[in-house]
């Protein structure tokens, strides 16, 4: 996943128990809000658990205080809620590691949270199966000043190093927030197909 001054673009690898139907969306990409959206790493129900949170705390701050929530509060309250299960005797730690990535009046913004609940911010960064070699990759090539363009690509060329022959539409997914609109989308199959041509 990266960002620059205008978008964030998430891309991420789908394996061969998650090839399904797509339109039943994706299963470690996920949106919080529209204008924020989260890649995961570990156990999807840990996943689901603190998602729903996440949607219920973005829409409760709606109704509070009349505007949308910012990526770094619905990443603290994300956060918070994974450290009180690292102290409290009879429960276990939420085993899955976010990327939060949107886009609010501060401009766009990434952010990795762990299994204890700490929190750090990235311009560019990968979890997950062959993340070493994705991390190599974007610290490589990954530019601040990059244009949108490059920006929707430069995940995907991640994929492909890491993947090789084997990255396709049908093994990875993709979603964009684009300064212009605010708003999280998944690519469908034709849209990600376009995309891979492109490399």
């Amino acid at each position: 996943m990266c960002r620059n001054k205008n978008s964030v673009v998430f891309a991420v690898e789908k394996k061969s128990s998650e090839l399904q139907d797509d339109r039943t969306g994706s299963e470690k990409i996920f949106k919080i809000d529209d204008h924020i959206g989260v890649a995961i790493a570990g156990l999807t129900a840990d996943a689901r658990v603190l998602i729903d949170r996440a949607r219920v705390q973005a829409q409760v701050n709606i109704l509070n205080y009349d505007e949308k929530i910012s990526v770094k509060d619905s990443t603290l309250n994300i956060c918070e809620y994974k450290q009180v299960f690292t102290q409290n005797a009879g429960v276990r730690p939420f085993g899955v590691s976010f990327l939060i990535a949107g886009i609010d009046s501060n401009g766009p913004s990434l952010y990795l949270t762990d299994p204890s609940g700490a929190m750090w911010s990235y311009f560019s960064f990968a979890i997950g199966s062959g993340a070493t070699e994705a991390r190599a990759y974007l610290e490589e090539h990954y530019k601040e000043d990059m244009s949108d363009e490059d920006l929707k690509l430069l995940p995907l060329r991640t994929l492909k190093e890491v993947m090789g022959d084997n990255l396709n539409k049908d093994t990875c997914d993709v979603a964009f927030i684009l300064k212009d609109d605010k708003n999280f989308r998944l690519l469908n199959l034709e849209e990600k197909e376009e995309m891979l041509n492109k490399l």
